[in-house]
């Protein structure tokens, strides 16, 4: 499979006023109580409260990368919801 036709997320994380990011992601890293972790294309349904930290999504472009206080996540069929600071 060639970089062009690599497995993305959808991800669309945003704040109550911000919109961090709309789009297409190879993967996203994050924070929640049991350490740093990843989400790639193919990730298992997934819900997790999100802790203090760095927000890092990589894309086939420039990475994303965005600190929140708080937020949580949800992954259902390569679809990736981000909430922060809420």
């Amino acid at each position: 499979m060639s970089a062009k036709e690599q497995a993305t997320l959808h991800v669309i994380a945003r704040a109550p006023f911000t919109l961090y990011y709309d789009g297409p992601a190879l993967s996203l890293s994050a924070l929640n109580a049991v350490g740093k972790f990843d989400i790639l294309p193919g990730h298992a349904d997934f819900f997790s409260m999100l802790l203090a930290g760095e927000v890092y999504i990589e894309t086939d472009k420039e990475p994303i990368i965005f600190n929140i206080s708080t937020g949580i996540v949800t992954v259902r069929a390569d679809e990736v919801l981000l909430f922060a600071n809420m």
